[in-house]
């Protein structure tokens, strides 16, 4: 069962309850009869693993690397590092 916060708008009292989600919202203060106010707080719950849109499909996730493109990159530096010496001369 989710935890639900509630302020009251005449007291301020800050109010935690633990309800169904069949369950109505709470509408009176139980110190001083005002009107409370339902908050959305920021949930804790994070996923963590492989099979979530986190670690699978966001596009920050690393592919993994090919034979074909070991050998470009080990091109790509030769090649730099040719670039580079021959400019030194």
């Amino acid at each position: 069962m989710p935890i639900y916060e509630y302020e009251c708008t005449a007291c301020g009292i800050h109010e935690e309850v633990i309800q169904k989600f069949s369950d109505k919202s709470l509408t009176k203060c139980s110190k001083c009869s005002g009107k409370l106010q339902k908050l959305i707080s920021q949930s804790s719950f994070h996923l963590k693993g492989s099979g979530w849109y986190v670690t699978d499909y966001s596009g920050n996730a690393k592919k993994p690397e090919t034979a074909s493109d070991d050998g470009a990159k080990t091109q790509k530096i030769e090649k730099t590092e040719n670039s580079s010496t021959s400019s030194s001369d």
